[in-house]
């Protein structure tokens, strides 16, 4: 099984993860429900999470072995006091808040 076949197993999961996100933005600083989910999903994956970086920051530590190697990703979590203007069934539940 090739890398691309294994991750198309969890698109139906990330997808659905990403339009919760999508629906319930929360602006900066705020983010405590949108940090709990992300950590909940990284340690449901088996990732090292630390919480409260930068009061609603979650950094997850993936390690493989004794390897001192490391890969850093980097998300935003916030989003912006706008009026979302789409129609998707995944569309803000939040009158001017949005990710845009």
């Amino acid at each position: 099984m090739t890398v691309i076949d294994a991750i198309q197993k969890f698109a139906p999961d990330l997808t659905a993860f990403r339009r919760d996100i999508h629906a319930h933005p929360e602006l900066g600083y705020q983010e405590q429900r949108t940090a709990d989910r992300v950590a909940q999903a990284l340690d449901s994956y088996g990732v090292t999470v630390h919480r409260g970086l930068a009061k609603t920051g979650v950094v997850g530590t993936l390690r493989r072995g004794a390897s001192p190697k490391s890969l850093g990703l980097r998300a935003e979590l916030d989003a912006l006091p706008l009026a979302e203007l789409n129609r998707f069934a995944h569309r803000s539940v939040h009158d001017g808040r949005m990710h845009a």
